[in-house]
């Protein structure tokens, strides 16, 4: 018998339930549902990237086998390798001498291995993308801001030529701002390696993430940015918007491009949910393992939020095996299993934590051994008399919101929303032998 069931055992002691009630908690019946997001998948991404490349006027502004460092970041971008691949092909094919740099600020552990390694779970290797992979963690100080800041820059991405960026512009996950994540925020953070993500984590605690404008101004004086390629991607996860920015455009364009993203995004579509159950978190989801833009809840020294879809308790079953055993953002769930904290990289998470300065984001919460008893945990702490009453709802990760399963409470609100498409019958949860969910594809086919 695990503790939290001598733990419960005792509390039916001291609080018998009444005549005819079982011990075993009955939860709701749920559904599985389809929501309606927004499509706009571009179909053929090899010919997109082309197209904007060639829209762009690099005879202008290049000469030649000059070299060119590539900017590619860790965040689970939809067709990252093919983008990166076909830039890579092209710059080639015109007679330069690209290569590419990790701009992550501090993941991978903060190494140049764990940044390799980071580029390589994405399909971008050597071997795959026939260039140089340079992973090293050197920086260079090449200018401060107003506020005494020191801004930096990876040194082999200074030394190239010119450098091009690469990476998807969305609301990001820590703060709200006229830009968030996206092209500046790789410029000024993401090639600022370890050295610069810190320092900036540091000083944003008191001038906020808005300083990443300023930054990006004088960075973009001080190194030959040739183009930054933006990437959009639709509700469903898919790339819909590929772009090449200039360097004079970069920070005007970017405030544009991310109000055109988060009116893409896919969210949950209830205002109001007792349980929110993750299948997965993982830093190829999101920067903090669960995007806060669909969960609602953030907890950072810069600023707490909470917001639609005002979720009580977070339960989170497992972490990504493409995280690498980066947890950082359970500390935003309530509850979690053993499983999952058994396959934590400490090193990884803290150091990922400690460089954001959200150590809050590393902090384990209570776990159990099964799925079935964190569930039992979420009710016993939400407020209501009745396990059947609860608001609830399962989803597999942040960035897969298409499919949902929810519990019966919820039939007024899927009645009344045309977006919503009931799939199966109403039935009861079902649990393996072990006391854990049945994974997704247990679900009808679904």
């Amino acid at each position: 018998m695990s503790a939290y069931e001598k733990l419960s055992a005792k509390t039916l002691q001291l609080n018998p339930p009444a005549q005819g009630m079982p011990k075993k908690m009955l939860f709701s019946e749920v559904a599985t549902v389809r929501q309606s997001l927004c499509s706009a998948a571009i179909k053929d991404i090899p010919a997109a990237v082309r197209a904007a490349i060639h829209a762009f006027p690099i005879r202008a502004r290049t000469r030649p086998g000059e070299s060119v460092a590539v900017a590619v970041g860790s965040r689970g971008i939809s067709h990252i390798d093919r983008i990166v691949k076909e830039c890579i092909d092209f710059f080639k094919k015109k007679g330069f001498h690209p290569f590419i740099v990790p701009a992550m600020g501090s993941h991978g552990g903060a190494t140049a291995d764990g940044q390799g390694a980071v580029l390589e779970s994405l399909g971008v290797t050597e071997a795959a993308m026939g260039v140089e992979l340079v992973c090293d963690m050197e920086v260079e100080h090449i200018g401060t801001l107003s506020n005494g800041m020191g801004l930096f820059l990876s040194k082999k991405a200074l030394e190239a030529d010119h450098i091009v960026l690469i990476n998807r512009v969305k609301p990001h996950t820590k703060f709200k701002a006229d830009i968030e994540s996206g092209l500046c925020k790789m410029l000024t953070v993401g090639l600022g390696k370890a050295v610069g993500a810190a320092e900036f984590h540091r000083r944003a605690v008191k001038h906020s993430f808005c300083i990443i404008e300023e930054a990006a101004g004088i960075i973009l004086k001080n190194c030959r940015l040739l183009f930054g390629l933006a990437l959009l991607e639709d509700g469903r996860g898919e790339t819909a918007v590929i772009e090449t920015v200039a360097p004079e455009l970069l920070i005007s364009r970017e405030k544009v491009l991310l109000k055109q993203a988060g009116a893409m995004m896919g969210k949950i579509p209830f205002e109001r949910v007792d349980i929110l159950v993750l299948d997965f978190i993982g830093k190829e989801i999101s920067g903090i393992g669960m995007d806060s833009n669909v969960t609602g809840r953030h907890r950072d020294l810069v600023g707490d939020f909470y917001g639609p879809p005002h979720v009580k308790r977070i339960f989170v079953r497992d972490l990504s095996p493409n995280s690498g055993g980066n947890g950082n953002g359970i500390g935003l769930a309530d509850f979690t299993t053993k499983r999952l904290v058994d396959s934590l990289d400490l090193k990884k998470t803290y150091v990922n934590a400690i460089t954001a300065i959200s150590p809050e984001k590393a902090a384990i919460p209570m776990y159990f051994e099964t799925d079935r008893e964190a569930l039992e945990a979420c009710v016993r702490t939400i407020g209501l008399a009745s396990a059947e009453d609860v608001r609830m709802v399962r989803i597999r990760d942040t960035r897969n919101l298409e499919l949902l399963q929810v519990s019966r409470a919820f039939e007024p609100d899927l009645q009344s929303d045309p977006r919503l498409e009931v799939l199966t019958p109403w039935r009861p949860i079902r649990f393996d032998d072990g006391g854990n969910l049945f994974d997704w594809n247990f679900w009808d086919g679904y």
